[in-house]
């Protein structure tokens, strides 16, 4: 895949809407791209499942996860005078929330701003609102904004889906559409060889707030091994950070298979993969702690790939780093010949 057609491609994952329970755009454009690569493709209970052809029924059986779902807000309130009041979905830092425009998706698509005091009315003060002091201004009064938008509705954060300089790409998104685009990356480099393993995709729901779609997920599938593709943080190498365009973050932890993080570590110094590790001293906060124990147990790991910003309308990441970690991902179906 070209860095254009990858470019293209993330864009258009970015740009389909999804908090955390309302995915359904996302999932169409997710499962659009997977048709490409799978024999067949089946959308259940929030999830994109697909599978790839395999020969050997006895073959070990590896599923490729990314969750679908992003952060947003929930309208929980419409004032009389016309404000709409919400409850975050998802970890949300609040200090960043006034003056940010919004998405609010009612009968229709209507923008919203968030409101705020001037500096010359706060007394000086940088107080950060608590959720329940959040509103959104529409600029619909009270009678009309109720015909449009209901309780329960999805608000989503706006922002720049794009390039920045050198080999950066922004979008309020990325948190996982990056990991759905490093798999489909895989998918587009494997799925005309014969593998020595079964390999199925899933796509999952509501990672943020429950894991729901992981847990429903991989029940389904059934697989030996998991692979969670996920995000994580970008920083200089350190305290846990991993450095952008310094490939994948290969996961190690008590909670993940220390096989699968050797194998994964040792085929990418094999095959020259940028490839860097992110130690946890415990849970990864992915979907792979839900895959660790589901059913009689799954062979789990994490290839993580820095983000800047994250849970923010201005997350970052370096394309170069969805590229290495597709490619590893794809060496390691080649080779994967045994649990």
């Amino acid at each position: 895949m070209r860095t254009s057609a990858l470019i293209k491609m993330l864009s258009s994952l970015c740009e389909a809407k999804g908090i955390s329970g309302d995915e359904s755009s996302v999932i169409e454009t997710s499962a659009y791209y997977l048709k490409k690569y799978c024999s067949s493709v089946e959308t259940k209970n929030g999830n994109v499942i697909g599978v790839l052809e395999c020969a050997d029924e006895n073959a070990p059986h590896v599923m490729l996860d990314a969750h679908l779902d992003q952060i947003g807000l929930i309208v929980t309130e419409i004032t009389d005078d016309g404000f709409v009041g919400v409850g975050n979905v998802g970890g949300l830092d609040r200090r960043w929330f006034p003056a940010q425009k919004v998405i609010l998706h009612g009968k229709k698509d209507i923008p919203g701003i968030i409101s705020t005091l001037p500096p010359h009315l706060n007394g000086g003060e940088e107080k950060v609102q608590k959720i329940t002091q959040v509103r959104i201004d529409t600029g619909y009064p009270a009678e009309e904004l109720r015909e449009i938008l209901s309780l329960g509705d999805s608000v989503t954060f706006t922002g720049v889906t794009g390039t920045l300089a050198g080999d950066r790409f922004t979008s309020p998104s990325l948190d996982d559409r990056a990991g759905i685009a490093s798999i489909l990356y895989t998918l587009s480099l494997i799925y005309k060889e014969k593998l020595p393993c079964k390999v199925s995709v899933l796509f999952s729901n509501r990672e943020e707030v429950n894991g729901c779609g992981a847990k429903t997920g991989c029940f389904a599938i059934n697989p030996d091994i998991a692979l969670a593709v996920d995000v994580s943080f970008a920083g200089d190498g350190t305290k846990g950070t991993g450095k952008p365009g310094e490939g994948a973050m290969i996961g190690f932890s008590p909670s993940l298979s220390r096989k699968v993080s050797h194998d994964l570590a040792y085929l990418a110094a094999e095959k020259n993969i940028p490839y860097q590790f992110e130690v946890m001293s415990g849970k990864t906060g992915t979907n792979a702690d839900d895959f660790s124990i589901c059913r009689k147990g799954v062979k789990a790991c994490t290839v993580s790939i820095p983000l800047y910003y994250m849970h923010t309308p201005v997350e970052v990441i370096d394309l170069n780093d969805i590229k290495s970690t597709g490619k590893l991902i794809a060496e390691y179906l080649r080779g994967c010949t045994e649990c």
